[in-house]
């Protein structure tokens, strides 16, 4: 905890506070604990490698906690603009009466039905576009734990563009779409061992 506070970063102390089904929730964040890279807008950094930690004396938070003997996994001087909401959810399949993961887009204009897709089958979609010029790279940021319609825990996905990281070279933008790219692919090879319980 001492780190966290030297950091002064907020944006790694998310507030669960909101959040009906804590227990839920909190078996369910920790099946992407690592899985999901996460980006701070604060200090304008992205972690590769992390664990999720609940403290016992802070009621209802999750901590994001970066390796402090990795410091290469962590990107620095990112444009916050470079990442964007997309109304993307991972969702249990049980929100919709299914059994497993599923990936469900919501629409600002409620008239539109979202259409879940398998978790596996949207990973799969994200995947085949890693290798063009604007690839889909999923992130987390502080409040992508949340509740799908008030009732089962979910997890809303960013999207980092590679394009509006102009103060990074090259190398580390293709760092970055490496890095992301073989979470990702981890994730699709383990998905089928995601509990949900």
């Amino acid at each position: 905890m001492n780190t966290l506070k030297k950091q002064r970063n907020a944006d790694l102390i998310w507030d669960l506070e909101k959040i009906h089904q804590h227990k839920r929730a909190v078996n369910f964040v920790k099946q992407f604990e690592n899985r999901f890279c996460v980006f701070s807008s604060s200090v304008r950094q992205l972690y590769t490698n992390y664990s999720v930690f609940f403290p016992e004396e802070a009621n209802r938070q999750l901590v994001i906690l970066p390796d402090p003997y990795a410091f290469h996994d962590t990107f620095n001087h990112l444009n916050p603009d470079a990442v964007q909401s997309t109304g993307l959810h991972v969702i249990p399949g049980n929100l919709i009466g299914k059994s497993g993961l599923y990936m469900i887009i919501s629409h600002r204009n409620k008239n539109v039905r979202s259409v879940p897709i398998p978790f596996q089958e949207g990973i799969r979609q994200i995947l085949r576009r890693s290798n063009s010029e604007d690839p889909f790279l999923p992130v987390l940021m502080k409040g992508d734990l949340r509740e799908f319609n008030d009732q089962l825990p979910c997890l809303h996905l960013h999207r980092l563009r590679l394009k509006s990281l102009t103060a990074l070279s090259s190398l580390d933008q293709e760092s970055i779409r490496t890095v992301i790219t073989d979470k990702l692919m981890s994730l699709y090879q383990e998905s089928s061992a995601i509990s949900l319980d």
